[in-house]
């Protein structure tokens, strides 16, 4: 592709969170920024770090969005415990935090917006994502549950933005990821998942994003 291809190119924003809970890495920013500048099913990526902060991250997301005007937002996110990349399916309007942010932030009981729907679906094709990942050989189901911290967080408020300020066809969602083995290395019993193969589900799960227009009707593994 020439670079004036690439500039006139769909932009697929692709985010992940910073290191927080006294860990020194976060394979949701490592997966991100190594598909920085990716071409996927004629997208460019581009990466976008986001504190791990309630408020501040949507703020940053915010920006980059109208920094890049994409056709597509993918938000990736650690979930330690699980050992598949899981699109999510569901964010909910509720911050219930187990543990402070990165700036001390520990929200009880309090919606994400105020006044706005409980809930919204994942506009992505969240099983063909899964399939497309399992036939790259990587570990993939759709997950029900974002949790209540800074990931469900970002994912509900990115939802509620597309909803009401996107153009039409912006499509936008939510994908957990497995800790690295170094993280793993810390917890005995904690599944993980090497950096490459995470970036191989996810480079897959961006192409399924940027070219199945409906989604498949198949089991996928689902976490509830």
């Amino acid at each position: 592709m020439e670079m004036t291809d690439i500039a006139a190119a769909p932009r697929i924003v692709l985010t992940g969170f910073e290191p927080f809970d006294q860990d020194r890495i976060n394979p949701s920013w490592e997966v991100a920024r190594a598909l920085d500048g990716a071409q996927i099913a004629g997208g460019v990526v581009h990466a976008l770090q986001l504190p791990c902060v309630f408020g501040a991250a949507v703020e940053t997301l915010h920006q980059g969005l109208v920094q890049w005007q994409p056709s597509l937002v993918v938000c990736l996110g650690l979930a330690g415990g699980r050992a598949s990349i899981m699109p999510e399916r569901v964010a909910i309007n509720m911050d219930d935090a187990r543990i402070p942010d990165n700036a001390g932030h520990q929200p009880i009981d309090v919606p994400v917006v105020r006044d706005a729907p409980a809930a919204y679906f994942s506009t992505l094709p969240i099983k063909a994502m899964v399939r497309q990942m399992r036939e790259a050989g990587v570990p993939a189901a759709v997950s029900n549950t974002a949790g209540t911290f800074v990931c469900n967080h970002v994912f509900y408020a990115l939802m509620h933005r597309l909803a009401r300020r996107a153009g039409p066809g912006v499509r936008g969602g939510f994908i957990h990821v497995p800790a690295l083995p170094q993280q793993a290395a810390q917890q005995a019993g904690m599944p993980s998942m090497g950096l490459e193969v995470q970036v191989l589900g996810i480079r897959a799960a961006l192409h399924a994003a940027m070219t199945v227009q409906h989604d498949v009707h198949e089991t996928a593994g689902q976490l509830h």
